[in-house]
């Protein structure tokens, strides 16, 4: 047998990529061709674009967003520094506006999903870093809901993605008649997913600082670090310190 040539190795990758690509973009077409995907779609455009207009127009009008919630919360204490930024947080609602509207646009979906994934994630990670309570479990949905459309635009983007070749897919058209075929196992994931989320919400930090005093302290009623719980919800609530510092604190009073 003869050697194999670097030509005969980037033949074999192209074709592999290419075989890939072609399999990924006829399970994409059937989704587009499918009237519970297209329902869904237009689900999350929805339902994205109304939290983004009502969270947007907060920051545009000037009021700080939850303002309900104290400013010694880890939460509320960077929303209150962020309210102070002056027209970098207008420049915020005015993004998350823009976004919204885009989404709600059939022809601009792909750039509103764009521009509303990095605003999300950022909340995502804001909200699990400070444990918030008020988007604890809707800002990972957004995101796995806004991760769907940016799927479902693929064949707008796909030139932004680091691919070496590409097929001739072109702009996927609205089909004439939708199949109306049920995808049980997509719903079921997803169904799965929103459970584990909550799931995670409830069970997944032993603490959590809640909203207020009084709901933080509810969650250590009647257990064996009581007294410790209650010494760091006021920790959070009275006296303000970050939320390492609270938890490090009930961490060593915990083990005495």
């Amino acid at each position: 047998m003869g050697k194999v040539t670097h030509t005969q190795i980037n033949r074999y990758r192209k074709f592999k990529e290419l075989n890939l690509i072609a399999t990924f973009e006829q399970f994409y077409v059937n989704i587009k061709g499918n009237r519970w995907y297209w329902l869904f779609s237009i689900f999350c455009r929805l339902l994205l674009a109304f939290a983004f207009i009502v969270a947007g127009m907060v920051k545009i009008v000037g009021e700080r967003f939850a303002s309900g919630l104290s400013e010694l919360h880890p939460m509320g204490a960077y929303l209150e520094a962020l309210h102070h930024t002056g027209y970098y947080y207008t420049f915020i609602g005015v993004a998350q506006v823009l976004a919204a509207i885009l989404l709600l646009i059939p022809r601009t979906v792909a750039m509103g999903a764009l521009l509303y994934f990095p605003i999300i994630v950022n909340i995502w990670i804001l909200s699990y870093a400070v444990r918030f309570d008020g988007s604890f479990v809707t800002s990972p949905l957004m995101v796995l809901a806004n991760l769907f459309l940016l799927v479902w635009s693929y064949d707008r983007l796909r030139y932004l993605l680091p691919l070496k070749h590409y097929s001739d897919l072109g702009i996927v058209q609205k089909p004439k008649k939708y199949s109306t075929k049920f995808p049980f196992l997509f719903f079921s994931i997803v169904a799965i997913i929103v459970a584990l989320t909550i799931s995670f919400a409830h069970f997944g930090h032993d603490v959590m600082p809640r909203n207020s005093l009084k709901d933080c302290e509810k969650q250590f009623e009647n257990t064996s670090n009581e007294a410790a719980g209650c010494a760091f919800c006021e920790c959070i609530h009275i006296e303000g310190k970050p939320l390492d510092d609270c938890l490090e604190m009930l961490e060593q009073s915990s083990k005495k």
